[in-house]
């Protein structure tokens, strides 16, 4: 079978209702279907708010309680969906954060780099891929009215996804899957560093981040990957959030829990 052929034959798996959702799969003999939990977006673009922080940065606690603060917001998931990147860039001043990867850093330069500036600096937020700074004068996160459409995303307990986007205009440029799988209730003892001697408190820790292109299919974008449990920690929630090919700013995002959170 040519790709050509393989993607119209998906492309009309996925207009069955069969691609996009994995639990209507018919089952071979003697065999199960991994149980999903699948989140779905409105059509009003949802804002992916993203925290660039480091245990090792005094100045970073307060702002993870703000983001900590949306567990009770009724904003969450709809309209806000939060997710924490913890950079390396200070882990070489005492304290090593556990949660903080290269990637996480290349990251926030990109940002840094398509706004200007030389360098990045914690805490920092991200709201639909601009630059933040309404929060350290306490002003309102903002919530965007944009139609852009509407993208479902089912995950496996096996680690698989799948999704589908089902955008408002027609996008001309390639576009590109992010999912990523959070950590809740997390907490660390730091013994060195600006921190030392605090019990610091995260929510909607980045664990494991993933990508892959998305297939055009008629009206909607269609992709899958699978995402292997590297992390000690157990996944508390889910992202994902659909971006144009090479570009980290978010057109649509989605997200929620994997299972009941601890208040």
């Amino acid at each position: 079978m040519t790709k050509a052929t393989w993607t119209k034959f998906f492309g009309a798996l996925v207009l069955l209702g069969f691609a996009s959702d994995p639990m209507n799969a018919e089952p071979r003999p003697g065999s199960t279907i991994p149980a999903t939990t699948t989140f779905e977006s409105g059509d009003t673009q949802s804002s992916l708010i993203e925290l660039f922080t480091s245990e090792g940065c005094s100045s970073c606690p307060p702002a993870e309680k703000w983001l900590s603060a949306l567990k009770s917001s009724s904003d969450l998931w709809k309209k806000a969906v939060p997710v924490a990147f913890h950079v390396d860039y200070w882990d070489h001043l005492g304290w090593r954060d556990r949660f903080a990867k290269p990637e996480f850093t290349s990251r926030q330069q990109r940002y840094a780099a398509a706004w200007g500036g030389d360098s990045g600096y914690t805490p920092s937020f991200v709201v639909n891929g601009k630059e933040w700074r309404g929060w350290f004068g306490g002003n309102a996160m903002p919530i965007t009215s944009t139609k852009v459409g509407v993208l479902r995303v089912a995950v496996g307990d096996d680690g698989k996804v799948s999704a589908t986007f089902a955008p408002d205009t027609m996008q001309a440029r390639p576009l590109a899957l992010n999912v990523a799988l959070l950590g809740n209730d997390l907490e660390s003892d730091v013994k060195r560093g600006e921190n030392s001697g605090r019990k610091l408190r995260h929510d909607f820790v980045v664990l494991q981040l993933a990508k892959t292109d998305l297939i055009a299919s008629g009206d909607r974008w269609i992709g899958s990957l699978s995402i292997p449990k590297q992390n000690a920690e157990k996944p508390r929630a889910f992202a994902a959030w659909v971006s144009e090919e090479d570009v980290d700013s978010p057109l649509q995002a989605t997200g929620g829990w994997l299972n009941s959170p601890a208040r």
